[in-house]
């Protein structure tokens, strides 16, 4: 990301925290060029594994005629079956997710706030530099009540710069009355990825229509299609969790449909305490069910809280 977002939210330090991290795929995954993932297709890899006896029928074109000078013997190489993993980042990019909003929008200070969105941008940034430093291929989905953005799935330094620039535009961007349709979009976006892929996902899970099952039903399509599913669940858990305000009147707008209830803030906190709970476990019970890997993406934490852990657990279980 530039120097201009990076001085507000992210900075060089920070992604550089991440120079030791790999992103390794769990499952088979498909791709055109060497890497770290395994594919499930012949012929993708020049990664050399080792020497076997050359048998008759075996192509001439992979005998290794430097070791047949040097023993007189024909020898065939071997290559490991290995790809760039293909990977999507899919960001909800709703009403919901600018919460909660900067007091002071002309402040310079506040102008980079950290709301959802921005969590989910600067914790995207970290994951496609490491995805680029594998020189692995990255693609950008952003979807509000549509698909607004959906890039190519490429390696190339000129597509992650572009990526990033498109990331950017949405740091500035602070409008209301966006409703999400993330069921719809979610299909969309699994129709068009065309090749088994990692996405991860940065969403607050908040469907305008208020069915999550239809959302699961969506990420079940990505799983159908053979996508490993990674879910960040972005959510500011003191206020929209844990309810946490001064006990006082508040006028509390819905910023995706610009409804309002006035409300002292203690009179419902216990009830939307446990509806908040059962909707968490609810996701986190479905996740479980549909193996999408489940990760609980706090904003009043710093982001390389949330993926310096992940990233650790994740290596973890694939050593």
């Amino acid at each position: 990301m530039s120097t201009k977002a990076n001085s507000k939210l992210i900075t060089l330090e920070d992604l550089h925290q991440f120079d030791n991290f790999e992103i390794l795929a769990k499952q088979v995954v498909e791709g055109t060029i060497i890497g770290l993932h395994k594919s499930p297709f012949h012929g993708f890899s020049v990664e050399f594994a080792e020497h076997r006896l050359y048998n008759p029928g075996d192509s001439l074109r992979n005998i290794d005629w430097k070791v047949y000078g040097r023993s007189d013997r024909l020898y065939v190489k071997k290559y490991e079956e290995e790809t760039n993993l293909r990977c999507r980042v899919v960001i909800d990019a709703s009403s919901s997710m600018y919460f909660p909003e900067s007091v002071d929008k002309k402040s310079d200070t506040s102008k980079y706030a950290m709301n959802k969105l921005n969590f989910s941008v600067v914790s995207a940034g970290a994951l496609m530099h490491v995805l680029k430093k594998q020189r692995d291929a990255v693609g950008l989905s952003i979807f509000s009540d549509k698909v607004e953005e959906h890039s190519r799935t490429r390696s190339t330094t000129v597509h992650h710069n572009l990526i990033n620039s498109t990331l950017e535009r949405y740091l500035d961007r602070t409008e209301h009355n966006i409703t999400t349709s993330a069921s719809s979009c979610l299909h969309e976006i699994a129709e068009n990825i065309h090749k088994r892929s990692m996405v991860i996902i940065f969403t607050d899970m908040l469907e305008s229509s208020g069915k999550t099952d239809e959302v699961f039903s969506a990420l079940q399509h990505l799983k159908h299609n053979k996508h490993e599913v990674i879910l960040f669940h972005v959510v500011d858990q003191k206020k929209e969790i844990e309810f946490e305000f001064e006990n006082r009147p508040y006028l509390f707008i819905d910023m995706e449909t610009g409804e309002e209830v006035k409300i002292e803030s203690n009179q419902g906190k216990d009830a939307y305490f446990k509806k908040m709970q059962a909707f968490k476990h609810d996701i986190m019970m479905k996740c479980a069910q549909y193996r999408i890997d489940f990760v609980e993406a706090d904003i009043n934490k710093n982001f390389t809280q949330i993926l310096i852990p992940y990233l650790n657990k994740r290596a973890k279980m694939q050593a």
